[in-house]
């Protein structure tokens, strides 16, 4: 194994995947298969998970699992957890993705979606974290943990308006750093990374006007692509990161910065 292959080597890992039926989780996955990491795979979209899990394994020849879990039932996510640790042996990494988003004007949301955002980008984060981390010091396992946070987090966001997200990951940011300080002592580091925006099958659906004005507003003048993503999460998620903790990575093409 050469430097750079040490560096950014997660071979012998075992990462939790939320969200990695698609999009970014799944994009993310395959990188992490292709630095030598196992994949365990939670997503509420059981039968996209199971699919995804196959080609990861025939692909990269690595052990691949999944779930249909949704991350805001945490009896259900415990117990796919603790099955997931039981079917593929010690967990060691966590990216902590599962996220939704309703644009709709304050005025017009109702409390339900309100709550529904915010159950699955923050709570379903947290709920996740807690049962990972409580897991990693009980075993002295010294992990990693990436959530997935967002540039709205940081900005407001135009001109969709979206206020339930943006608090939402705004609130996942400053979770990560609680966890952070709080696990330090166990050796479990917590970062988060926040995409501007990036063009999925998701955000293929958005207004085609919307999709130029963002990428007007960019400074580098685009969408950012899903594969310019997994590289942070990868360097955050290895050992080249050892003394890097509570830490936000902005990959936004220069969205924040204006």
């Amino acid at each position: 194994m050469n430097m750079l292959e040490k560096m950014f080597s997660l071979k012998g890992k075992v990462i939790l995947i939320t969200g990695g039926a698609r999009g970014i989780g799944r994009e993310v996955a395959n990188h992490v298969a292709a630095v030598g990491a196992d994949i365990v795979i939670f997503d509420k979209q059981g039968d996209k998970a199971a699919v995804a899990a196959k080609e990861l394994r025939e692909k990269y020849n690595c052990r691949a699992i999944s779930y249909e879990v949704d991350v805001t039932d945490y009896q259900s996510l415990s117990e796919s957890f603790h099955n997931a640790v039981k079917e593929i042996g010690q967990l060691d990494l966590l990216f902590n993705n599962a996220g939704i988003v309703i644009q709709k004007p304050v005025i017009e949301a109702t409390p339900d979606e309100w709550l529904k955002v915010i159950d699955v980008n923050l709570n379903g984060v947290y709920y996740t974290a807690q049962i990972f981390g409580k897991y990693l010091i009980e075993n002295n396992i010294r992990g990693s943990i990436v959530n997935t946070a967002s540039m709205s987090g940081i900005i407001v966001n135009y001109p969709q308006l979206q206020a339930s997200y943006n608090a939402s990951k705004a609130a996942v940011a400053q979770l990560t750093k609680s966890l952070a300080v709080e696990w330090a002592e166990y050796g479990i580091r917590v970062n988060s990374i926040s995409p501007g925006y990036i063009f999925t099958e998701l955000t293929s659906f958005v207004r085609e006007d919307w999709r130029e004005k963002w990428a007007e507003l960019t400074p580098m003048k685009r969408l950012g692509k899903p594969e310019e993503l997994p590289g942070a999460v990868i360097y955050l998620l290895s050992e080249s990161a050892s003394f890097v903790t509570g830490s936000d990575l902005v990959i936004d093409g220069g969205f924040t910065s204006v």
